[in-house]
């Protein structure tokens, strides 16, 4: 949620952070603003609504002359989308200016103490606590404000800043929120993350949680909260610049679904060596593989519904007690940690709060932790004990897909690692399903030929009020990731059900043309799942079914049918999602909306 840009160098700022806004939009926004300073003052443009309305302001940037600024993308928490809340935000001098992402907890107590010294807010935002602490601090010396700060407030924040007494340096820090530093010949930058800057530099700083940074066109230099100085070495971002672009495709959606069988590929061949899986990353020893009692897999959205399919993945294959938890609920369940538990977070970003913290309670039990992640560097990965890749590739549309299929085919590769070692599937059987694993991506590809038949389809039913999913063991799994796409992009009411649960209260929902997605890939739950789609026929429904080549026979029964190609019983989720996620993604565009930043949502939840 939020994006920050900070510039300093050689160019005019005002066009960067535009541009580096630009490549932020993904994380869900409802207001933007730039500040600059342009040789005398601070200079700050900032509205409610999309960046488009922002540059047509500014026109592209060029009436905000300078050399250093700071740019936000705000997703409202305190106060509603305005131009007052909008970001950045002032002191009543004009002299500081700040840009935030988080959440400060004790805002309101702070707020009350500096209103009973004469402060003024404008805003009802808890950032602008920040730029009246600062100017509270403020002795001349930034670094020592902002240690002063930092000392003070509790909760996440990611900050750029600037001092009109400074103004050749940008300052930022972080706690719990992302940002990085990226550094170039023609000056430095601050990000909330890698597309924004990848345009100007591939040389990046991680910022470590607590760490503030001083930015000039030549210089930058790193501090902890204590004002000490660090040292920090570099990383060089590999990723084609090409790939956090659209390619000429409609949406970023339709491209990152087309790049799922890449993704899937790129996790899975490194770690497939002479017919046997090889996780080097994972760090574990035969004997440590063993001796695990339980897993808990916690996520949050989609990497949850990853981590449902897993549990079914890991207990069938491996025979490991697993439980799986939404990061928000796990963090105050008080969970129980036993002797050999293991705890899985998967992320995609790797800086969702929840999950975070969940990884941070985990440790603080001394449980061994395991981060499935896609952005490398990103919290999760750093904290995890150890840390397992997704290379999927940047992924910019806030709704997942080849980050989501990734992380399947992550705990894919762990169900059958931790299944031959533990000695409970036989030779044989691991050979089939190390077969079934690398024609995954084939597979994928010959669904995508598909798309047409979806799209007329998924036009049907643009008017739709409600839609239902129903499916049984892993098709269950799948069918709360289908309903999760269809809602979030198109704003149509969906809800997925174990379908044995349907006498259970819901199919009192089902009447004439309800259209019911009816996912039957398990062949042991076939017969029930065929049951299960007469009792809402017979009720009215419309029935969309999904299963395997071969099935015919649900022809008699659904309404449509859409087929997959043969795999292992385990792996379909990877199959069965394609087609409804194109489902999802052509009743978006058929009603019109904007697909890629659905409103309310972000693409990285770095608040709870």
């Amino acid at each position: 949620m939020c994006g920050i840009v900070g510039y300093i160098g050689e160019h005019e700022a005002a066009p960067i952070l535009l541009d580096g806004l630009s490549k932020l939009e993904y994380r869900g926004y409802d207001s933007a603003g730039i500040a600059v300073y342009d040789g005398s003052e601070l200079r700050m443009e900032k509205v409610m609504g999309r960046l488009k309305v922002l540059e047509e302001l500014t026109h592209g940037g060029e009436t905000m002359k300078g050399t250093a600024g700071i740019g936000h993308t705000r997703w409202a928490t305190h106060g509603c989308p305005s131009d007052v809340n909008a970001h950045p935000h002032f002191n009543s001098e004009h002299s500081i200016v700040v840009v935030h992402n988080g959440i400060i907890e004790n805002y309101g107590k702070l707020k009350r103490k500096l209103e009973a010294k004469g402060y003024e807010f404008l805003s009802e935002t808890d950032t602008e606590v920040l730029v009246h602490l600062l100017t509270e601090y403020y002795d001349g010396d930034p670094i020592s404000a902002i240690e002063k700060v930092m000392h003070r407030v509790e909760g996440s924040y990611a900050l750029g800043i600037m001092f009109k007494d400074h103004p050749h340096h940008i300052y930022a820090a972080r706690k719990d929120s992302p940002l990085i530093v990226g550094a170039s010949d023609k000056g430095n930058l601050i990000a909330s993350d890698v597309p924004a800057i990848l345009r100007y530099t591939r040389s990046v700083y991680y910022m470590e949680n607590e760490e503030i940074v001083c930015l000039s066109k030549e210089n930058i230099r790193f501090y902890n909260i204590d004002g000490d100085k660090l040292e920090k070495a570099p990383t060089t971002i590999d990723w084609d610049i090409d790939a956090a672009e659209k390619g000429g495709y409609e949406h970023f959606m339709l491209k990152e679904i087309y790049e799922e069988p890449k993704a899937v590929r790129d996790t899975i061949s490194p770690r497939l060596k002479d017919n046997d899986v090889v996780i080097e990353e994972l760090g574990m020893t035969d004997e440590e593989i063993r001796a695990i009692r339980k897993i808990d897999i916690v996520a949050c959205g989609s990497a949850y519904h990853a981590g449902v399919t897993g549990k079914y993945v890991l207990e069938g294959m491996a025979r490991i007690p697993v439980e799986v938890d939404l990061a928000s609920e796990f963090r105050y369940r008080d969970p129980i940690y036993e002797e050999g538990t293991m705890a899985i977070i998967i992320s995609q970003s790797g800086e969702t709060a929840d999950s975070l913290a969940a990884l941070r309670d985990a440790k603080e039990h001394g449980v061994r932790v395991l981060g499935i992640v896609n952005v490398v560097g990103s919290s999760i990965a750093r904290e995890a004990d150890n840390v397992m890749y997704t290379w999927a590739g940047p992924e910019i549309s806030v709704a997942t897909t080849k980050a989501y299929s990734a992380q399947l085919a992550a705990l894919y590769l762990l169900a059958l690692k931790f299944a031959k070692v533990r000695g409970t599937i036989s030779k044989e059987e691991f050979g089939q399903l190390q077969s079934d694993l690398i024609q995954l991506p084939e597979q994928i590809e010959t669904l995508l030929g598909m798309k047409e038949k979806i799209q007329r389809f998924a036009y049907r039913y643009l008017a739709a009020d409600h839609m239902f999913f129903i499916g049984r063991g892993i098709d269950y799994a799948i069918a709360l990731e289908g309903s999760l796409k269809l809602k979030e992009i198109s704003y149509v009411h969906s809800e997925a059900y174990a379908a044995g649960e349907l006498k259970h209260g819901t199919i009192s929902l089902i009447e004439d043309e309800t259209l019911v997605v009816a996912v039957a890939t398990q062949e042991k739950l076939y017969p029930k799942t065929i049951s299960n789609i007469v009792e809402v026929k017979t009720r009215g429904a419309f029935v969309m079914a999904l299963t395997n080549f071969g099935h015919k026979e649900i022809e008699k029964n659904a309404d449509y049918v859409i087929y997959i190609p043969k795999t292992s019983s385990y792996f379909t989720n990877s199959l069965a999602i394609i087609p409804l996620q194109l489902f999802g993604y052509y009743v978006s565009v058929g009603r019109g909306l904007d697909v890629d930043k659905p409103r309310n949502l972000a693409k990285s939840v770095t608040v709870e």
